[in-house]
Parts: structure tokens; C-alpha cells; sequence
């Protein structure tokens, strides 16, 4: 009779193993592929990375979650439930607190004849623009599971780098060789820009530089386990560097250089603006203790902004090509901001719908825009998702971002071994931020699908650096509480 238990005993973990292995490709699958297709841009494409995200989690183990991560996991439902109560009311025809979009009276008094009014200004039109929120959220939700073993998440993060040095090469190779098309299909729009597989040059610059800064995280943390312990000397470093070193940081470098290269190539200049600038913090915040004390960190700073200003100089001659004819901004898009917050301002509370933006921007086009283009999205991500779904939802997502960067923040002064997974999604997570706020990056499936695996990983892994700290803080601060009470004269 122990026999048949004992085989059970045995089988239940290699189950569990088994169904780790496949959540774990899985979401080494969505950190490299999601920018092959054309940048994932059609909804069938989404649809399917959206299945096999689902099974991913289904198959995801949770042992390895600590209370920490469940916490985390309840915050990340709380805001899905957000976001499905304002879809709620944006599809209902029965609408629980939001009116009607009065753009449905107009339309009914112009045709003479009643309509179904919604929330929406376009029925349905919600549904289907959910798959790319839909694909986010479970990336970032089987992320935040599989990254609570730390050898899978600096796997993803490896993953991840090769995979952006495979679309880098590419690229460079196709702009060279046949720069009139992208993979089998016919280029018709950036001539002469690296695009890679993706169709704008501006997405394909916030990705190759958001593996710029990956590949530049682990190439520190070569350089740096190759030299003595202690304290760097900075002038014996190259001397170190050519003693120690060994083929992994040789490997790194020239990676680091062939995605350099080919964002540069991009000829975008925020994505190429962005992405230096946060370079030059990841390198601050990763040997700052190491730096010289009279330097400073301003004075690490300004050698980061001149060692930009070389590159750009060396590798970015069209950026500077187009800083110094069109400058830093770009006075369309100021009049589409302007012209999106008159739309956040008629619709505060609900928005006109998710996916609507389209639709609803040329009834507030500015006089100011010339009348050539289609405005299709306001190159703002944030102000669009707050024409689409309102003010508070905004506010939601809002808070929710900025936990997540105080989270793996915070795990950023622990032990620099410790450090890369969550300095690399702390990066990444910034350019992607930032360069959402001029142009919209994240509304392209092909790098937000790998934005939200590799920070799903990262503030796992925040996690695991930063509960025991702060539980060795607690425990300090009650043996003091404990030591107040119990001597005499303390209190």
C-alpha cells in the first residue's frame, strides 16, 4: 500500500516542474518574440499572444510566492477591476452611474430618427480594443509568478538581450542590403530609417534602447565581477580590464554596440534623447558607490551627458541632422495635446470609450494642424488613455506605476549581484514611461508585451531583495520597543 503513495509523492512534484518549465517559455517566448511580426500590430496576432499568455498563467507554480508577492498580485487584480467596471459602463446598454455620451442626441436629432445611446461614442468599440491591455496585464501578471525564481528571471533578462541583438542585426543588415522592405512585406513609410520588424522607427528606437540599457546592466556586471573586491580605481581600470577580463564582457560590449548602433540608425530623436539619458543614470545608480568621493554625482552626470554627446556625434549623425533642423519639439503634436485635453475636459469621468480616440479627435482638431495626416493617436499615451477611459481610471494606473517603481527602487540599494533583473526593468521601465509621454510605444503590442514581461520579473525579484530588510527592520525596531519596556528608566 506505500508503494502507490510514494510513486504518487513523486509524480505531483515533477507535475509541478513540468508546468513550471512551460510558464517559464512562455514568458521567455513573450520577452523575444512579440516584435517579429511586424511589431505584433494586428489583432489576430494579439489575440493569440493574449492564449498563450492564459495558459502561461494557468500553468504558472505559486510555492516559490511569498506574502509580498501576493500583495502585489491583489493590487494588480484591484486595478483589472478598475478597468472592467469602466468597460462596464463604456459597453452597457444599461449603464450602472455613467450617462450617455451626448454625441448619441446629436446624431439622432441630425438623422431624425432614435438611437441606442452608450457610454461610448463608438458601440463596441471597447470590446475590441481590449486585446492589448488584456496581452499587458498577463504578462505582467505570469512576470510577477515566474520571476519569483531568481535563476528564471535572469534568464528572461538574457533572453530578452539576445533577442533585441537578433532584431539590432537585423535591422542594420536590412537597411543596408533591402531597405525598401520589412521582412516580406513592401516599407512605405521611413526610408532610410531603421525600422527593423517593426513599422514605426520611433517604437523601434524606445526597443533598442531599452535593450541598449539591458545589455549595458549586464556588461557592468561583468566588468565588475572581473575586478579585484573593494573599492574601483578608476585609473588602474583599464589596465584591470585588459588583465582580468574574459570573453563574456568582450561578448557584452559589442552587443551593447550593435543595439547602440542600430537605435541610432532609428534616426528618432526621442527614443535616442531617452534612452542615452537613462543609460547615463543606470550607470550612475549601478557604480555610484564606487565613484571617486570629490566627484560627485553631478560630476558623473555631466561626464555621462559628454560621453551622449560623442555618441551622438559618432553614431547619430541624421539625429543630429534633424535636432538642428526641427529642434527638441515638434509644434503638430503640441496642438494634438492640446486638442486631447479638451477631449479629457468634455469627458472626465468615463472617457468616449477605449480604441476611440480616432475617432472622437477630429471633432476637436486644432486650426493650428496642417490638413495633411490622419491623427489617429495623440502620441501621448497617457493623455490618451485618459480621453478614453477618464480621469480616475488614469489616477488608478497612475498609483499603480508609481508603486512598482518604488518597489524596484528600493531593491536597487541592496547587493549589486543582486540588482540586475530589477535595474534592468527599473530602466526599461523608465524609457518606456517617458517616451510614452511624447509618442506611443506602449500602445504597440511588439515592445509593451515585452515592457510588461520584463517588469513583471524585476519587481518579483524587488520583492524577494526588499522583504527581508524591511522584516529585519521591523524585528530591530521591536527588540528596541521590547528593551524600552523592560529596562527601567527609558522611558
Amino acid at each position: 500500500m506505500a508503494l502507490p503513495q510514494l510513486t504518487g509523492g513523486r509524480e505531483a512534484p515533477r507535475r509541478r516542474d513540468l508546468l513550471g518549465k512551460i510558464s517559464a517559455a512562455i514568458i521567455y517566448m513573450a520577452l523575444a518574440g512579440p516584435p517579429f511580426l511586424f511589431g505584433s500590430r494586428d489583432a489576430t496576432t494579439i489575440a493569440l499572444w493574449c492564449a498563450l499568455l492564459g495558459i502561461g498563467l494557468i500553468c504558472a507554480p505559486t510555492k516559490r510566492l511569498r506574502r509580498s508577492h501576493l500583495i502585489l498580485l491583489a493590487g494588480i487584480f484591484f486595478v483589472v477591476l478598475c478597468f472592467a467596471f469602466v468597460l462596464h459602463e463604456q459597453l452597457s446598454d444599461h449603464p450602472w452611474i455613467a450617462p450617455f455620451n451626448p454625441i448619441w442626441d446629436k446624431a439622432s436629432e441630425a438623422l431624425g430618427k432614435p438611437l441606442v445611446p452608450s457610454v461610448s461614442i463608438i458601440r463596441g468599440e471597447p470590446f475590441f480594443a481590449l486585446g492589448l491591455p488584456l496581452a499587458n496585464v498577463l504578462a505582467l501578471t505570469l512576470g510577477l509568478i515566474v520571476g519569483s525564481d531568481s535563476d528564471r528571471a535572469r534568464r528572461g533578462v538574457r533572453v530578452m538581450a539576445w533577442a533585441g541583438g537578433g532584431y539590432a542585426l537585423y535591422g542594420i543588415f536590412g537597411l543596408l542590403l533591402d531597405p525598401s522592405h520589412i521582412l516580406w512585406r513592401e516599407k512605405t513609410a521611413y526610408i532610410g530609417s531603421l525600422t527593423a520588424t517593426f513599422i514605426n522607427r520611433n517604437t523601434a528606437a524606445a526597443y533598442f534602447g531599452s535593450c541598449s540599457v539591458v545589455w549595458l546592466v549586464l556588461l557592468m556586471a561583468a566588468v565588475r565581477g572581473c575586478l579585484p573586491r573593494g573599492r574601483i580605481n578608476w585609473t588602474r581600470l583599464p589596465q584591470d580590464l585588459v588583465v582580468h577580463a574574459g570573453k563574456d564582457v568582450l561578448i557584452r560590449f559589442l552587443m551593447l554596440f550593435v543595439c547602440l548602433s542600430a537605435m541610432f540608425m532609428t534616426n528618432s530623436r526621442g527614443g535616442v534623447l531617452i534612452s542615452i539619458s537613462v543609460m547615463t543614470v543606470t550607470f550612475v545608480i549601478y557604480f555610484g558607490r564606487d565613484m571617486p568621493r570629490g566627484l560627485g554625482v553631478l560630476g558623473v552626470l555631466t561626464g555621462g551627458v559628454l560621453t551622449a554627446l560623442v555618441l551622438l556625434q559618432v553614431l547619430g549623425g541624421n539625429v543630429g541632422r534633424r535636432f538642428d533642423l526641427q529642434g527638441l519639439s515638434d509644434e503638430g503634436r503640441l496642438s494634438v495635446y492640446r486638442s486631447t485635453l479638451k477631449i479629457i475636459a468634455d469627458n472626465p469621468w468615463f472617457g468616449t470609450g477605449l480604441g476611440t480616440f480616432g475617432h472622437a479627435f477630429p471633432a476637436y482638431r486644432s486650426d493650428n494642424l496642417s490638413m495633411q495626416g490622419l491623427w489617429d493617436v495623440a502620441h501621448n499615451t497617457h493623455l490618451e488613455f485618459a480621453a478614453e477611459l477618464g480621469i480616475p481610471l488614469t489616477i488608478v494606473v497612475g498609483i499603480a506605476w508609481a508603486v512598482i517603481l518604488v518597489v524596484v527602487a528600493a531593491a536597487l540599494r541592496g547587493r549589486r549581484r543582486h540588482i540586475a533583473v530589477p535595474l534592468s526593468a527599473f530602466a526599461v521601465l523608465m524609457i518606456a514611461l517617458v517616451h510614452s509621454s511624447i509618442d506611443f510605444p506602449l500602445q504597440v503590442a511588439g515592445y509593451s508585451i515585452v515592457v510588461f514581461s520584463l517588469v513583471g520579473l524585476g519587481v518579483s525579484q524587488a520583492m524577494l531583495r526588499t522583504a527581508p530588510r524591511i522584516r529585519r527592520h521591523v524585528s530591530r525596531e521591536s527588540s528596541a520597543a521590547r528593551a524600552k519596556r523592560e529596562v527601567p528608566g527609558l522611558h
